[in-house]
């Protein structure tokens, strides 16, 4: 069973910057690809941001140019957030799943395993 803990959610001004963490308490190898997923109050899991262990990664477009996502290793999923606006307000999941290739980040609130989340606020 993979059990995902995120860390690093807070609150902040709306052009500031989070970096979120996700650590897979079990290891995972490899065969993994690793992303983040967001909901809102009302609104529909979506896909921030996805990663393979080969260096490959893809955001969503909404994010493009102001969120990076990084793998140190087969563990560890970073999220580097800047120029944050109030619209980014939600919580955030770290997921996991077997992957035979990166799908696109729009897969990611699919994925088999997710954690319990951290909350990002942005205030204008």
């Amino acid at each position: 069973q993979v059990q995902l803990a995120e860390s690093g959610g807070g609150s902040v001004q709306a052009g500031g910057s989070l970096t979120l963490s996700c650590k897979a308490t079990v290891y995972i190898d490899v065969t993994y690809c690793m992303g983040w997923f967001r909901q809102a109050p009302g609104k529909e899991r979506e896909g921030v941001a996805a990663a393979d262990t080969e260096g490959r990664t893809n955001v969503a477009d909404s994010v493009q140019g102001r969120f990076t996502v990084s793998r140190d290793n087969p563990n560890t999923l970073n999220l580097h957030m800047s120029n944050l606006k109030p619209e980014d307000t939600a919580m955030y999941y770290c997921a996991a799943d077997r992957c035979y290739g990166l799908g696109p980040w729009t897969s990611v609130p699919e994925f088999r395993y997710s954690g319990q989340g951290t909350q990002v606020t942005v205030s204008s």
